[in-house]
């Protein structure tokens, strides 16, 4: 099956075509980021990035059919983000996929974009069902167990904010350009994690639910108490804020592993982390050494692939494909769509998903 993805839940237009599932290749990748509109705002604004998906999308699904050598005719599904996201931008690309698949005659897929992210390693690591999911964005940071297709149980979550926004606020704080996480990383090289010592909330309580406001707080402490801040005070501040949220990660992921281990003894193991934050390399590392010390296999899938895009919409489309039943025209966008209560179908139809 080719599949036409549409990804706009946020500040990237995205459009790709992806071919599958024997033998999964993604045929294009085209990602549009309007990180230039957003920068003297600090942040993403909604209504900015919803008219920048309108002056760009259509080009940029052209170009991703281009560049797979591919026309309408040829694909056998439209499939789109239908939610969680930014409802403008959500609006955008799921009535644009409606729009082609009504023209072209095809079928439409509506994705959930967290989805998206939980099936990404299926598509370039031949995954099997189950797996536990860590998933690190700007606005979600949880654990799930993922068991099949729109088949997933939520164990842990941030009870405030999430590890990217998080980020994004440390660096607004210490007066970072945006986007937040990459500058605080690449400071973060520079400095000695050492210096400071920051909390690693909620370590102290069973479960696998995190916390990271409490974390912000103490470092903005941190940062008044030494202002006016030189260069290398950033630098060790974003070096122990990283490796405070690396540790929180890695030993919520030991105990991930284990309750894995508890409900699938005959199983090895295997934990995924995806979304943005997972581009991440302090926090890569942390994980891969926290899957190695428990004998679990570790999977990230490329950069190109962590942060928003449409190939995973299309590969998210092609594994719904392959259930049936597809979404009707009449379906609406969901700007708040949590992940586990998802089913086989985005309209409900009680399939439960496919355990490949």
């Amino acid at each position: 099956m080719t599949v036409l993805g549409i990804e706009t839940s946020c500040d990237e237009t995205a459009a790709a075509v992806v071919r599958g599932p024997a033998s999964p290749e993604i045929l294009s990748n085209v990602i549009r980021s309007q990180i230039d509109e957003h920068t003297e705002f600090g942040g993403v604004v909604p209504e900015i990035a919803a008219r920048a998906h309108i002056e760009v999308l259509d080009r940029i699904v052209a170009e991703a059919l281009a560049e797979a050598n591919c026309s309408f005719d040829e694909i056998d599904a439209v499939a789109a983000t239908a939610g969680p996201g930014l409802i403008g931008g959500v609006i955008v690309g799921l009535m644009t996929a409606k729009a082609i698949a009504m023209a072209a005659g095809k079928p439409l897929i509506a994705v959930n974009h967290l989805e998206g992210h939980a099936l990404t390693a299926r598509l370039t690591d031949d995954l099997d069902f189950p797996f536990l999911l860590l998933l690190v964005s700007g606005g979600h940071s949880q654990f799930l167990m993922v068991r099949g297709i729109g088949d997933y149980e939520r164990l842990g979550t941030t009870i405030d904010d999430a590890i990217g926004e998080a980020f994004d606020k440390t660096a607004k704080l210490l007066g970072l350009p945006y986007p937040g996480g990459p500058a605080v990383e690449q400071m973060a090289r520079k400095g000695d994690p050492n210096r400071f010592r920051l909390p690693r909330p909620l370590l102290d309580r069973p479960g696998l639910d995190m916390s990271f406001a409490g974390l912000k707080t103490a470092l903005r402490t941190q940062a008044q108490k030494l202002e006016p801040v030189d260069d290398q005070t950033v630098a060790d501040l974003c070096a122990a804020f990283q490796k405070a949220v690396a540790g929180v990660l890695s030993a919520r992921t030991r105990t991930a592993l284990e309750l894995f281990r508890e409900r699938y003894p005959d199983i090895q193991p295997a934990i995924v982390v995806a979304g943005g934050v997972a581009a991440n390399q302090e926090i890569r590392s942390a994980l891969t050494e926290a899957a190695e010390q428990a004998g679990a296999r570790f999977v990230a899938p490329p950069m190109r692939l962590c942060t928003d895009n449409a190939a995973m919409i299309a590969w998210a489309g092609i594994e719904r494909l392959r259930l049936g039943p597809v979404d009707d025209m009449g379906l609406s966008p969901r700007p708040r769509w949590p992940l586990d209560q998802i089913s086989g179908s985005v309209l409900g139809s009680g399939k439960k998903g496919a355990k490949v």
